[in-house]
């Protein structure tokens, strides 16, 4: 596998210096939009370092184990931030507007499931009602880096993630899957992540063109 470090991630964010007084579930609006692209720019990294995650079913297979990776770390993050109404309020929106984007995706790429069975957004509903109980077992890290936020998940957290993609990736990459995850991924995917989640809950007021330039 390629060592050189892939380019770190860069997602504009102009939207969240309108977002004080949106509700929990406009906020996850705008969230979504962010999780989902900071996994698309994670499997692409991947692929990038020589993993072959192929287009077709292993293409969402990498994506949905990444997609659950981000709601429960957005849902820890919220948990830090809001009360249980707002909390729960914000995650539901959350799934639901990740699960319809993926559902859009999958079914123009492989194809609207038969008739009588799970649809694709169900079934990521159902991924997620399943794993993220797990990251729930995991906890903060006691030593997160410098503006790390409200939480910043533990060495067993993102653990747990390299070894849900091992089985996306061939046999043969397996074992390289842990570190490059652990070294690489999971670290710009949750600094991402915190940053986002920061600008939504605490957006900071824009600044002038003229002040900005003459500094008044």
């Amino acid at each position: 596998m390629s060592s050189a470090p892939p380019p770190a991630i860069r997602i504009k964010n102009r939207w969240f210096r309108d977002s004080a007084g949106k509700s929990a579930a406009e906020q996850a609006s705008a969230m979504a939009f962010i999780v989902w692209r900071v996994a698309r720019q994670m499997l692409e990294r991947m692929r990038g370092a020589d993993f072959a995650i192929d287009a077709g079913r292993p293409y969402f297979d990498f994506m949905r184990e990444v997609l659950v990776f981000l709601v429960a770390l957005a849902d820890r993050i919220a948990y830090a931030r809001l009360d249980g109404a707002g909390r729960e309020e914000f995650t539901v929106a959350l799934v639901r507007h990740v699960a319809r984007t993926l559902a859009e995706n999958e079914d123009e790429l492989l194809g609207v499931p038969p008739a009588g069975a799970a649809g694709h957004a169900e079934r990521f509903i159902d991924l997620v009602n399943e794993v993220v109980p797990h990251y729930a077992e995991f906890g903060a890290d006691p030593a997160p880096p410098p503006g790390a936020g409200a939480f910043h998940p533990d060495f067993a957290f993102l653990r747990y993630l390299g070894t849900r993609l091992a089985p996306t990736v061939p046999p043969d990459e397996r074992r390289w899957v842990l570190e490059q995850v652990m070294a690489i991924e999971a670290p710009e995917a949750v600094a991402q992540v915190q940053r986002s989640m920061r600008e939504l809950f605490d957006p900071a007021p824009r600044r002038g063109r003229r002040a900005a330039q003459t500094g008044d």
